[in-house]
């Protein structure tokens, strides 16, 4: 749980640091939003990712499941500025599924901390892999990082891919082809 106190009391020394007025009317506020603000955008730090993939269904399916386009937000944890793309997430299940929200809320949970995008990728590969024991697992993300575009470099735009690979994706390069077949799908 975010210690909201000192989380204003950090932003306040922060706005005085920078030679700012923390009294003034328009940032009279400011520091109270912003420790809301962290509560929110960081509640995945007190969250099992896991959680949401414990409810499973039979199925006798045992193609690839596939859930694309999977819109996330997330703080590096370098720079503690945000970056946000999509996640794809695909599994081939071993008489389990899980409800697609499922994964969706999965992904929202390990975007929802500081994080590294590779992490996460690995987080949400790992979770999925465990809690179904799928016969493999394939997970990708491309996001804009802005401390790449704002900041630094200065180049918008870039976007960075991670891919995390699991079991049978891992020994069968074919599903691996199928997967990007199944995503470039309109």
């Amino acid at each position: 749980m975010i210690d909201q106190k000192k989380a204003e009391n950090a932003v306040r020394m922060l706005l005085e640091a920078i030679g700012e007025d923390p009294d003034r009317e328009g940032l009279r506020d400011t520091p109270e939003r912003i420790a809301r603000m962290y509560t929110e955008i960081l509640h995945g730090m007190q969250e099992d990712g896991s959680q949401h993939l414990q409810r499973t269904f039979s199925s006798d399916n045992t193609g690839i499941l596939l859930e694309k386009d999977i819109t996330f937000y997330s703080l590096c944890e370098h720079h503690m500025l945000p970056f946000y793309g999509k996640a794809h997430v695909a599994y081939i299940p071993d008489g389990k599924v899980v409800g697609l929200s499922k994964l969706a809320r999965c992904v929202e949970v390990y975007a929802a901390r500081l994080q590294m995008q590779e992490r996460m990728t690995d987080q949400i590969a790992d979770a999925l892999m465990e809690n179904l024991g799928c016969k493999g697992v394939m997970v990708v993300t491309e996001a804009e990082h802005t401390c790449m575009t704002m900041r630094g470099v200065k180049k918008p735009g870039a976007k960075t891919v991670s891919i995390a690979v699991r079991g049978a994706f891992r020994e069968d390069e074919k599903l691996q082809d199928r997967f990007f077949s199944m995503l470039k799908m309109k």
